[in-house]
């Protein structure tokens, strides 16, 4: 996906639809980082629409959110799977550059994800993952706003073979990076479940690292595909 305005600016509205269809494998990422600048007036906004098809296979790897000083943004996705697909979508937040050094000059990022899988009685929840990230007034880190660290890791796994292992696996794989994760296992719906891992770090870097390493596993395990290179940089 290529943003032609280089970035997002106040009032700005992107939507996105994507749609896997049964047998499919799509990977779809972003040509660089999704840079957030000064929304005066009104925040910029994403909503995006993922609908994945029977035996259908996604993977989102967009490169870095990145919000700098004085910019409201909120991205809403949307994501509707069959019990026989698979989706993985791994994302970093991280504060832009300030001109005074400080961190965290935004001013809040809205990022929510509402899951469904399709059923004969119509789509069942499986998931409703709700972030906010409002910074306190001032230059101020530490207990009470993410422990002090910077930047925010996700990674969102809905598959048919996601269960209690999978996830206490995918924590144990993270315990050498220098970050601080968190994994939590949604509801089975129609024989399918869903994980969501968190991570927070101080280094775009090393969550692109941790991500990049469950990913790897998922993807050797699941798919028979080597670990992601996007060959960017």
């Amino acid at each position: 996906m290529v943003n032609p305005g280089g970035a997002y600016l106040g009032a700005d509205l992107y939507t996105v639809d994507v749609e896997v269809e049964a047998g499919a494998r799509l990977l779809l990422t972003t040509q660089s980082a999704t840079k957030i600048y000064r929304t005066p007036g009104s925040f910029a906004e994403q909503r995006m629409t993922l609908n994945l098809g029977e035996g259908a296979q996604l993977e989102l790897a967009p490169d870095q959110l990145i919000a700098y000083r004085e910019a409201s943004y909120r991205q809403n996705t949307h994501i509707t799977v069959h019990p026989a697909s698979s989706l993985l979508m791994a994302e970093v937040v991280t504060p832009g550059w300030s001109p005074d050094g400080s961190s965290f000059k935004y001013e809040e990022l809205r990022l929510r994800n509402e899951i469904h899988v399709s059923g004969v009685n119509g789509p069942e929840l499986l998931a409703l993952d709700n972030l906010l990230i409002r910074p306190p007034l001032g230059d101020v880190t530490g207990m009470g706003f993410m422990e002090g660290f910077s930047h925010l890791g996700s990674l969102i796994v809905v598959d048919p073979r996601v269960d209690q292992a999978l996830a206490d696996e995918l924590h144990a794989l993270t315990a050498g990076c220098d970050a601080y994760t968190g994994v939590s296992l949604t509801a089975k719906k129609s024989g399918t479940m869903g994980l969501v891992l968190r991570s927070l770090s101080n280094s775009t870097g090393e969550l692109n690292h941790l991500l990049g390493a469950c990913t790897g596993l998922l993807r050797e395990r699941w798919y028979g595909q080597s670990p992601l290179n996007l060959r960017k940089y």
